[in-house]
């Protein structure tokens, strides 16, 4: 593809981009070259994985502690139960997508969403799209999230960005994909763990992250809403100021997936020992 027909090669150009991905590609090196992950790196997966569902559940509203995860089987019906198993499903289920995404996006992130409200939820609403006047429910930007025929135009452009393939680093991709996600609320519900799972997908198919073992969810969670919000509000006015930082924003979090990671690798190695 040709850097003119790339909507996205701009991007890589805006200030401050070429730095973020420099500085992630060096963070996500370093912990794939722990001596840990030579021996345990599925162990390292799947701890991974259980921290940054707790992460994405945590800017959900459901800020449960790690051990809490560990010993509870039943996640409920409703409120932070609820929250706390649709997270553990979505980014289980994030991993089983990576053939179908290059693909079909759309067709994965309808069944992020059905996974994650568990069913076909009321009227049908599971793994489609919202229509014109449904309500969206669930934390997000301050504005009223654009209307159905914005979103599914949107929608489409983004899959075709995904299927068409871009030149973009993985970061950008990455970072539009969770933007455009979290902007739009395209679902009902769910729409941030959608997101940040969808963001997975894109870290793992690139090549960036192919063991999963760096929860960008975790580093999103630790900067803290107030910072995601105002990073998704960057993202959302299109500004290139804006894209650069809500850029900046998912690296910083990517390299505090890493860092979080790295934590788990020594602990590992200690207990080894």
């Amino acid at each position: 593809m040709s850097s003119t027909a790339d909507p996205l090669s701009p991007l890589g150009a805006l200030p401050g981009v070429q730095d973020a991905v420099d500085s992630v590609r060096k963070s996500v090196d370093r912990i794939y070259g722990h001596r840990v992950m030579r021996r345990r790196s599925s162990e390292v997966s799947a701890e991974a994985a259980l921290r940054g569902a707790r992460a994405s559940a945590a800017l959900e509203g459901a800020d449960w502690a790690l051990e809490e995860l560990r010993r509870r089987t039943d996640f409920g019906d409703e409120g932070e139960p609820r929250t706390v198993g649709a997270a553990l499903r979505t980014t289980a289920e994030a991993g089983q997508l990576l053939d179908v995404w290059g693909q079909s996006p759309l067709r994965v992130l309808a069944r992020l969403h059905l996974v994650a409200a568990g069913g076909a939820g009321p009227g049908g609403t599971a793994g489609r799209p919202r229509l014109k006047g449904e309500p969206v429910t669930g934390p997000g930007l301050e504005s009223q999230p654009p209307d159905a025929d914005e979103v599914a135009a949107r929608l489409d452009a983004l899959a075709r960005i995904v299927v068409d393939g871009s030149e973009a680093p993985a970061l950008v991709l990455a970072s539009v994909v969770h933007g455009e996600l979290a902007t739009l609320r395209p679902f009902g519900s769910y729409n941030g763990l959608v997101a940040r799972a969808a963001e997975r997908v894109v870290l793992v198919g690139s090549g960036l992250d192919p063991k999963s073992i760096c929860p960008a969810e975790v580093g999103q969670a630790e900067q803290g809403w107030d910072a995601y919000e105002r990073a998704l509000g960057g993202y959302a006015s299109g500004t290139p100021e804006g894209m650069a930082a809500w850029i900046g924003h998912c690296g910083t979090a990517l390299e505090l997936g890493a860092r979080e990671t790295t934590a788990v690798c020594e602990a590992l190695q200690r207990g080894a020992a």
